[in-house]
């Protein structure tokens, strides 16, 4: 009995094997017997092997959030992209004081130590506030403007910061160079992503980056297709310009009212499906991602929450204390 059973299950493999070798639909992966009628739409599986996912984060600092960025790192392993790559404000910085930026870097970069793929940087006003804190970037990061490629797809992470203190933000003459250069190595990409902390294209006297380099850089990438994300305003806004999209992202745990998407505030990274019609975006708020465990879930935001009220208890102290500060002073000086 036992035999004959055996040869009726190789018998199968065997049919199934055939099935699987002369379909030219079924993908070598999946497995399954097909028949005149199938419980199924099709098998062309969405995995074609180009086709890449990456986040965004924005905002943590600018007033940060106690532990939103933690919540979104957490998410993010969850949701497993390729890379995660920032638009920048990643400490509080707006110092010299080597200690405090050390602590705060150490803080960040311990963050994202967490995440179980790799973080591309990108500076933003609070991560270069200063020349002191320049010079601790290129310590700590090198290099505060770069590019590469990725499945034929060109990323440029640019410094909209890179005149410290300045009261016009300009790219400069070295950076638009570089970036003129890797563009012109890369032409035959099948699209361009540039990533920077603030919206350059809404500054200048013309609402269009005059004087910041912006409209050079854009006429650089003329004539390829390419889609811009940067932070800074902490409030989600997505235009059009030219054919291309300008994606200016909310807070990953930055200074925000929280009044929602038709505000445009909220916590998020953005999700990116890179395919060979373009890219697919999603915003991904960290609220709509949830862990298998829903009771840890529960657990960090509980903490999270806790963390938050003491953190403004501490903020409403201190200026209280500074109010008072300041009115003992006044009245010392009409003492006087």
């Amino acid at each position: 009995m036992k035999r004959p059973m055996l040869v009726l299950l190789t018998l199968g493999a065997l049919f199934g094997t055939v099935l699987l070798a002369n379909s030219d639909v079924l993908p070598s992966l999946l497995k399954v017997e097909q028949q005149a009628t199938n419980p199924w739409t099709h098998l062309n599986l969405n995995n074609q092997p180009k086709n890449f996912q990456f986040a965004i984060v924005t905002d943590r600092t600018g007033g940060h959030r106690e532990l939103v960025f933690e919540k979104a790192v957490r998410k993010l392993n969850i949701m497993q992209p390729e890379f995660v790559i920032s638009v920048g404000d990643l400490i509080e910085g707006y110092t010299e004081k080597p200690e405090r930026m050390n602590e705060e870097w150490q803080q960040f970069q311990g963050f994202v130590k967490e995440l179980k793929m790799p973080f591309f940087y990108v500076p933003g006003n609070h991560d270069i506030s200063n020349q002191v804190m320049k010079k601790e970037w290129e310590q700590r990061l090198g290099r505060h403007y770069y590019h590469f490629v990725y499945h034929d797809t060109l990323f440029l992470a640019v410094n909209s910061e890179a005149t410290p203190g300045s009261k016009i933000e300009k790219l400069g003459d070295e950076q638009l160079e570089y970036f003129r250069k890797a563009i012109q190595e890369n032409p035959q990409v099948r699209w361009t992503f540039v990533f920077l902390h603030k919206p350059l294209w809404i500054y200048g006297a013309d609402k269009l980056g005059s004087e910041t380099g912006w409209p050079e850089l854009e006429k650089a990438l003329e004539g390829r297709k390419w889609t811009a994300f940067c932070g800074h305003e902490h409030r989600y806004v997505a235009i059009k310009r030219n054919g291309n999209d300008y994606i200016q992202l909310a807070t990953t745990g930055g200074g925000s009212r929280m009044r929602g998407k038709q505000f445009g505030e909220f916590d998020q990274f953005a999700w990116v499906t890179m395919t060979d019609a373009g890219p697919v975006i999603a915003n991904v708020l960290l609220d709509g991602v949830v862990e298998l465990d829903i009771k840890d879930d529960l657990d960090f935001d509980t903490k999270m929450n806790e963390a938050q009220k003491i953190q403004k208890e501490q903020q409403e102290a201190a200026k209280k204390k500074q109010e008072e500060e300041k009115k003992k002073k006044e009245a010392e000086k009409k003492a006087e």
